[in-house]
């Protein structure tokens, strides 16, 4: 599911921005952002994201702002000194008159940034985990307004399925009397002077028609939604529950469809399969 949320904690010396996304995916995938202050906690703040959002494609990122009187990047002055002039008595021994400035070159090599690794403390380590509790509340907020719509708009396909199975019952009696007179009519093609059996013919007209009987697929796939309404209504983590649900709708479905043998039964089963897969799509966004 989607969402964004954001919150920020003010420090003596700096501010800390949190911000997080979150966008739709089957499994949890996690990118965070971190500043080189924050790295060594980057496997609690991974943890955290995941026992609190359980799926989706994350994105954390994290910002520092420093105020005025405080530095963000700290020089290693002895160390740029020291590289400063081992470079020009390099170059006087070697009879190199340096042209160019030599500053830029020294400030490319090691260790002449960040002399000293501040370090956190409880205290802003707790500033950071308040702040980061208070963008994922926020999120969920955003996750919670659309679990509202995708399911409102799930159930209307529910209802839609319902409807169509409730259509199917008034051409159950014209499929059973269009099977028993084609099947009378072919004997009587066969056998013109009644040469067979009638209730040897009757009780196979029984089995036949039992094979073609949808009454307890049409009691299992009422079951199943009313169900998937129970489920949906639920407070946890439903979306792969659903899923299962959505699942034994689509096989009560197809197997009412391969009884069907009639065209307006079929027709409806195609409609009852377009909600369906309306729901499945959908289902893809439900933690």
């Amino acid at each position: 599911m989607t969402g964004f949320g954001k919150a920020s904690s003010e420090r003596a010396d700096k501010i800390i921005n949190i911000e997080v996304r979150a966008l739709n995916s089957k499994q949890l995938d996690l990118f965070t952002r971190l500043p080189n202050l924050y790295r060594e906690k980057d496997l609690d703040i991974r943890n955290e994201l995941a026992n609190r959002l359980k799926r989706g494609k994350i994105e954390l990122a994290i910002t520092l702002e420093y105020k005025e009187e405080e530095q963000a990047v700290k020089l290693n002055a002895h160390a740029i000194k020291s590289y400063y002039r081992q470079l020009k008595e390099i170059a006087r021994e070697l009879g190199d008159d340096i042209n160019e400035p030599l500053l830029p070159s020294v400030m490319r090599l090691p260790d002449v940034l960040n002399a000293h690794k501040d370090q956190i403390d409880e205290k802003e380590w707790a500033d950071l985990m308040g702040a980061l509790d208070r963008a994922l509340r926020e999120l969920d907020l955003f996750r919670v307004q659309e679990g509202h719509v995708l399911k409102e708009d799930m159930l209307s396909h529910i209802t839609s399925i319902e409807g169509y199975l409730r259509q199917i019952i008034p051409f159950e009696k014209e499929r059973t009397d269009n099977l028993k007179n084609k099947l009378s009519s072919n004997l009587q093609e066969l056998f013109p002077s009644n040469g067979y059996d009638k209730n040897r013919l009757e009780q196979e007209m029984i089995f036949y028609l039992e094979k073609f009987d949808i009454t307890e697929e049409k009691i299992r796939l009422q079951n199943h939604c009313s169900y998937f309404r129970e489920v949906a209504d639920e407070e946890d983590a439903v979306g792969k529950k659903l899923a299962f649900v959505a699942q034994e709708i689509g096989r009560e479905i197809n197997t009412i469809g391969s009884k069907a043998n009639h065209s307006n039964m079929q027709k409806i089963v195609v409609l009852m399969k377009d909600e369906l897969e309306k729901i499945k799509e959908q289902l893809m966004n439900v933690l």
